[in-house]
């Protein structure tokens, strides 16, 4: 099955039940059935045909949380044709043209506050052909068409295009962690096989509501929550903007959502407002529905999920996956959790930890995290080289994590291995470091990194954002540090900081704090 088969399936069965609810800024709602949907995707197919799309074309969508992503990344997946989610916050020309000229972007789909960084890089894209914006083009003129016109000047496509489950739906952007960001090319099969997995491992069934509250160009909302609640004929709550809270939660109550999927950093702020009267207000209006709440994307510490499950009543399920794993890879069984564990790997997925040598290593010990299943990427487009160093030739992902297996199966991540600090001689996991740190009651977010000096070892240094007035000193964090970290482990450096570095799912960017410190020893 491909997913225009999925959409087609839950549409002639639920034809009449709201598959979106977008919720707005203002708190506002359109709600869009399964039947308009598909209606909506088949006009949007027709416009694309008549602007000349064809099967293999790329078109990427440059947009929030909303009907018209969903309804035009499916309008291009009915030509065959190739949806390219940009991350909406990646306004640097230079960045945003390199990616829309790298997979020969030949339109994007937008809104207006995203025009200029888009127009900006326009002349340097040759392939671009059109901009279409689902909310008007300002002052922009004849460059930018109307979405919502595009759509309603269009009739229902007729007849289908021969699609293959091996043919590319999507390519999503890495996070460019060293050098330029790699396209990671995925399958119909690699995403329909993830949303089975995913559904049977979270127990979704069509009396649940989902709530897609992190943005869909990143593999954790889309396939998580979008592609699963089409899959299912589940209710989705779309949310467009995070902040402020209060409208989405009032959608969250209203339409009695049952699944929450987030970020540890979300669950942690919502974690610090559930004191006093607001803890009673939160958990018994906002998550009186709630049954399951599924983190991922970044290490949850220990303290977030007890304060959780203490203000809302609610225990977070940890998972963990990657963009080029579809992104489900495993997940703690509903009902068996380990606290700190990624749980076990989902249907049709393998998982092995590998050691410096490219042998197997014992169960309990240290190494590299290894993938196998139907939802390894395709690869890395225009990239081969890349590709064949992350997949060998029977199939296993090299995910780049350092993690361990239990007795029982469980995963357990230890640190990104290009985060892994060499000091001494002896491995420091700054996951680890950091979990430790975050203990420390007016820290409110740390991150660390290693320094290479001149012997070729590494110095830690720790950045910290302390809680809202708070007046430690960086001499009372030394400490701190001295008394709960072994030495070798133990920050030589200490800088206190308004904010830290985030990309758009609130992980920390430490090549960035890198970068700067690199800047710095130059100076």
């Amino acid at each position: 099955m491909n997913l225009n088969q999925m959409l087609d399936r839950t549409a002639q069965r639920l034809s009449g039940s709201p598959a979106l609810v977008c919720v707005k800024k203002d708190g506002s709602e359109n709600i869009v059935t399964f039947g308009e949907l598909r209606r909506l995707v088949l006009c949007a197919a027709a416009g694309f045909e008549k602007k000349g799309i064809e099967k293999g074309d790329c078109v990427a969508i440059i947009h929030r949380n909303g009907a018209e992503f969903v309804i035009a990344y499916f309008g291009l997946l009915r030509l065959g044709a190739i949806a390219v989610p940009i991350n909406y916050m990646v306004q640097k020309p230079e960045e945003l043209g390199y990616m829309l000229k790298h997979v020969e972007a030949k339109g994007v789909i937008t809104q207006r506050e995203f025009l200029r960084g888009i127009l900006k890089t326009k002349e340097t894209v040759p392939s671009l052909g059109f901009i279409l914006s689902s909310d008007g083009a300002g002052s922009t003129g004849a460059d930018v068409e109307s979405f919502e016109t595009f759509l309603t000047d269009s009739n229902p496509m007729e007849g289908s295009v021969e699609i293959d489950d091996e043919d590319i739906v999507t390519m999503l952007f890495t996070s460019g962690t060293t050098g330029n960001p790699k396209a990671v090319m995925l399958t119909h099969s690699n995403l329909v096989s993830n949303v089975d997995a995913g559904a049977e491992a979270f127990g979704l069934t069509e009396k649940d509501v989902a709530l897609t509250l992190l943005p869909m160009f990143h593999t954790f909302a889309w396939t998580c929550c979008t592609l699963i609640s089409l899959r299912l004929g589940v209710k989705n709550v779309v949310i467009a903007h995070a902040a402020p809270p209060k409208p989405w939660l009032d959608c969250m109550a209203r339409h009695g959502v049952t699944i929450f999927a987030a970020v540890p950093q979300i669950y942690s702020l919502l974690s610090k407002q559930a004191v006093g009267l607001k803890k009673w207000v939160l958990r018994f209006w906002f998550f009186r529905k709630v049954r399951i709440a599924v983190s991922g994307a970044a290490p949850l510490s220990p303290s977030t999920l007890k304060e959780f499950r203490d203000g809302f009543g609610v225990s977070i399920t940890e998972g963990y996956g990657l963009t080029e794993t579809s992104p489900i890879a495993s997940f703690n069984p509903i009902g068996r959790p380990k606290v700190s564990s990624v749980g076990k790997p989902v249907q049709h997925v393998q998982i092995r930890i590998i050691g410096d040598g490219g042998k197997s290593i014992p169960q309990g010990g240290e190494g590299e995290i290894e993938i196998k299943g139907p939802n390894i990427m395709k690869g890395y487009y225009k990239n081969e080289e890349a590709t064949r160093e992350a997949v060998d030739a029977d199939g296993w992902f090299k995910s780049g994590d350092i993690g361990l297996l239990d007795e029982d199966g469980y995963l357990f991540i230890k640190d990104r291995k290009k985060d892994m600090i060499i000091v001494k001689g002896l491995k420091v996991f700054s996951a680890q470091v950091e979990k430790t740190l975050m203990n420390h009651p007016d820290i409110a977010d740390a991150a660390v990194i290693g320094i290479p000096d001149s012997t070729g070892d590494e110095r830690i240094k720790a950045f910290f954002v302390l809680v809202e007035g708070s007046k430690i000193d960086s001499s009372e964090l030394h400490k701190f540090c001295r008394k709960n970290l072994d030495p070798y482990k133990r920050p030589r450096e200490i800088e206190i900081v308004d904010e830290l570095p985030k990309n758009a799912l609130q992980k920390t960017l430490k090549r960035v704090l890198r970068d700067r410190e690199l800047e710095k020893a130059k100076t």
